[in-house]
């Protein structure tokens, strides 16, 4: 994927899209977003092993951290499946329900290959989450669609986690927190790409 298409500022079309979801604020994604900089993390799909894992542990580090942004949450699904998703995993988290993967496509968020889903690395992953507890769910909305993290400052993406395969989870506790811990950890993470 060519992350080069989601750095810098967000289309004014994807921060006046409406939004509905799970304890959100405002009629439009730019209402969500405050002056200080918050991540918005885009799950493949609410059955997604990783991505029940992904939920479970921001939940903890936002608990544990009180430095740690805010996180808005994108997933494929109604309203409805969001709630009944994330009143067992997380209740008081902000979600924005994408049905028709408006935000995906406008964070340039695409399918993935069979080897991002069906890797080796992929399989390793799967087993590591299973043995921590998480199962897979209902495969709601499409199932090859890839995940991102991405840190915002207002309409500007400071950071962002490149996800190599669906399984591929950033070390949470290390994510930067603040606008220059996020340039230099874009730097890096880009001079370090493949």
């Amino acid at each position: 994927m060519d992350y080069s298409k989601c750095a810098g500022t967000i289309p004014e079309e994807v921060l006046r899209h409406p939004v509905a979801g799970i304890n959100i604020k405002g009629p439009t994604f730019a209402d969500e977003l405050g002056a200080e900089p918050t991540y918005a993390v885009f799950l493949r799909h609410l059955g997604c092993v990783f991505c029940r894992q992904l939920v479970d542990e921001l939940r903890l580090t936002t608990e544990q951290r009180s430095d740690f942004p805010p996180v808005i949450i994108f997933y494929q699904g109604t309203t409805e499946q969001g709630e009944q998703f994330f009143q067992k995993k997380w209740p008081t988290a902000r979600a924005i329900a994408d049905l028709s993967t408006t935000f995906y496509k406008g964070f340039h968020l695409k399918r993935g290959s069979f080897s991002q889903m069906f890797g080796a690395r992929v399989w390793a992953s799967g087993i590591r989450a299973i043995s921590k507890g998480f199962r897979p769910g209902k495969v709601i909305g499409d199932p090859w669609m890839m995940p991102g993290i991405f840190l915002i400052e207002g309409s500007r993406i400071a950071w962002l986690h490149a996800f190599r395969h669906a399984g591929d989870h950033p070390a949470l506790q290390q994510l930067p927190t603040t606008m220059k811990e996020a340039a230099t950890a874009y730097n890096l993470e880009m001079s370090t790409s493949v």
